[in-house]
C-alpha cells in the first residue's frame, strides 16, 4: 500500500501559516506524504481565517470545486480548520455536506483522530473545543523554510476591538514562558535556522499572565544569547502596550531586526476611539519618533482599514496626515468588512461601497507614493540580503533571486552563485515602491547551513520541535 498524501491550503496570517506547519507535521507523523505535482491528494485540509467577509466565499468556493473530485472519489477527505471552522462550526458540513472533518482553532492535534473516526464511522466528525488545553507548539510540524521559522509566544487576545472577530475565535491571550520559548528557539537555532519570527495576537502584553509586563523585552534579550541565530523578528505589537523597553531592547540586542510591524487601522482620533484601539494618533507618532531616535534605519510598517462605519472625509485626511507622517515602509490596507457577531457590524453610519473604494484608492496611492520616497534613498546603500526559499526562486528573464533585508524590505538581487539560505550583503542599484534592487555584483557571499540544505534538497523538511513542553498554564 501507498502512503496517503495531503494537501494544505492556508488563508490568513503569519499564525495560520505556522499552525499549517503544525497541521503538515502531524499528518506526516501519522503516515501521510505532502501531495506533489500532479493527481488529486487523498486529504484536503482547508486552515481558514474569518478577519474578512471574503473569507466565507473563499472557502466555499474552494469547497465547491472539491464536490465532483469527492463524488468521484469517495475514499478522499476533506478537512476544515481554523478560524472560520471555530465561528461556522456545524453550518460548515450543513453547507457541504461533503465535508469530513471540521475542526477548531484549539485542537489542531486532533486532526488524524478525527479523520481516522470519518472514515470508520462513514459521517462527518465535528470538533470544536472552547478553549486551548495545550499549546500547539508542542506539536510536531513540517517547516517550510530550512533557514526561518515561526515560534509562537501566546495564542489568543485580551483586546476588544469592535471590528475584530479574532478574540471570539482564538480565546484569551494565553503566554507561553520564557523558558519554552527560548528552548525552541535554541533547537531551530541548532538544526541551522537563522532567523525567528516571534508570533503572537499582541506581543507587546506577553507576560501579563505570569505577572511580569517587561517580559517582552527581556525575551528580546534573551534570544540575543542564542547561538547562531542572525535575525529575530516579531508581530503583531500593539500601540497601547508598547513601551520604552522595547525598543531599547530591539536597538541593543545585534540580532533583533530593526523592523516594526505596528497596526495603525486609523489616524483619525474619533475612528480609533469608535474601533476601541485605546490610543490616538500622537501617540502612535510618538512611538514611530521614539523608535527613530533609537534606530535611525528602522522600517515600520502597517495596517490601515478605509471605511469604518462612521468614517467622514475629515476622518479620511487625518488617516493621510498620519500616513505622511509615519513615513511607513510599507502598508497592508483593508476595506471595512463587517462581520457578524462585532460590534462594529450594527454601527449607524456604514460607507457606501463606492466612497469606500475611492478612498482606497488613494490611500494606496499615497502609500506607494511614501514607501517609493523611503526606498529611493537607499540606492547606494550596502544591505544583508537573506535569500528566501519562496521569493528566492529565480527570474531567468531577470538573472536574480529575492530575499529579505534585515529591515524586511524586500530585495531583487543578482543571483550570479546565490542559493536560499544564504546571507549576502549588496548594494542597492534601484527602487520601486515594493522592492529593492541590487544588481552589482555581491561584496560579500556567506554560505550557510541552511543554503547546503537547500541544495542538497533537504529543505523544505521535517522538523519536529516537540520539546515536551507543558499544557497551558504550567509552571515554566
Amino acid at each position: 500500500m501507498t502512503a496517503p498524501t495531503y494537501q494544505i491550503r492556508t488563508f490568513g496570517c503569519q499564525m495560520n501559516v505556522h499552525d499549517s506547519e503544525r497541521l503538515a507535521g502531524l499528518l506526516e507523523s501519522a503516515g501521510y506524504v505532502r501531495s506533489e505535482g500532479g493527481g488529486d491528494p487523498d486529504l484536503v485540509v482547508f486552515n481558514t481565517c474569518a478577519v474578512r467577509e471574503n473569507a466565507d466565499n473563499r472557502l466555499y468556493g474552494n469547497l465547491g470545486l472539491l464536490r465532483p473530485v469527492k463524488a468521484a472519489r469517495p475514499q478522499m477527505q476533506i478537512a476544515v480548520g481554523g478560524c472560520l471552522a471555530q465561528k461556522d462550526r456545524g453550518e460548515i458540513v450543513a453547507r457541504a455536506p461533503w465535508v469530513d472533518v471540521v475542526f477548531g482553532t484549539h485542537n489542531l492535534g486532533s486532526l488524524p483522530a478525527l479523520l481516522d473516526r470519518a472514515r470508520h464511522n462513514q459521517a462527518a466528525q465535528v470538533e470544536i473545543l472552547e478553549a486551548l488545553e495545550t499549546f500547539p507548539s508542542t506539536l510536531p510540524a513540517r517547516r517550510e523554510s530550512g533557514y526561518a521559522g515561526w515560534v509562537s509566544i501566546s495564542v489568543g487576545c485580551n483586546n476588544t476591538c469592535t471590528f475584530c472577530i479574532v478574540p471570539s475565535l482564538r480565546g484569551k491571550e494565553r503566554d507561553r514562558r520564557p523558558g519554552e520559548i527560548l528552548a525552541e528557539v535554541a533547537a531551530l537555532a541548532a538544526e541551522g535556522v537563522l532567523e525567528v519570527t516571534l508570533l503572537g495576537q499582541n506581543v507587546n502584553s506577553y507576560g501579563v499572565e505570569f505577572g511580569d509586563r517587561g517580559a517582552f523585552g527581556k525575551l528580546l534579550r534573551a534570544c540575543g544569547g542564542v547561538d547562531g541565530l542572525e535575525r529575530v523578528r516579531f508581530t503583531s505589537p500593539h500601540p497601547k502596550d508598547f513601551t520604552d523597553d522595547v525598543i531599547e531592547a530591539m536597538a541593543q540586542t545585534p540580532n533583533v531586526c530593526h523592523q516594526l510591524h505596528m497596526p495603525l487601522q486609523s489616524g483619525s482620533d474619533r475612528v480609533l476611539k469608535a474601533m476601541r484601539r485605546s490610543y490616538r494618533a500622537q501617540r502612535y507618532l510618538g512611538i514611530l519618533e521614539r523608535v527613530r531616535a533609537a534606530m535611525p534605519d528602522a522600517a515600520v510598517t502597517t495596517d490601515i482599514i478605509v471605511g469604518f462605519p462612521g468614517e467622514t472625509e475629515a476622518d479620511f485626511q487625518a488617516t493621510l496626515e498620519v500616513v505622511r507622517a509615519a513615513r511607513f515602509a510599507g502598508a497592508f490596507t483593508f476595506q471595512y468588512s463587517p462581520r457578524p457577531g462585532t460590534p462594529a457590524a450594527a454601527l449607524p453610519g456604514q460607507v457606501p461601497k463606492p466612497v469606500v473604494q475611492e478612498r482606497y484608492e488613494r490611500l494606496v496611492a499615497l502609500v506607494e507614493e511614501v514607501t517609493l520616497a523611503g526606498n529611493a534613498a537607499l540606492v547606494g546603500r550596502p544591505v544583508e540580503v537573506l535569500v528566501a526559499v519562496g521569493e528566492g526562486r529565480k527570474d531567468h528573464a531577470t538573472g536574480r533571486r529575492s530575499g529579505r533585508a534585515r529591515d524586511g524590505r524586500l530585495v531583487h538581487l543578482r543571483a550570479d552563485g546565490v542559493r536560499p539560505g544564504d546571507l549576502v550583503e549588496t548594494v542597492i542599484t534601484g527602487a520601486a515602491p515594493h522592492h529593492l534592487v541590487a544588481d552589482r555584483p555581491p561584496l560579500s557571499h556567506r554560505r550557510t547551513r541552511a543554503g547546503d540544505a537547500f541544495k542538497a534538497g533537504r529543505t523544505p523538511r521535517t522538523a519536529g520541535v516537540n520539546l515536551g513542553m507543558p499544557a497551558v498554564g504550567a509552571p515554566g
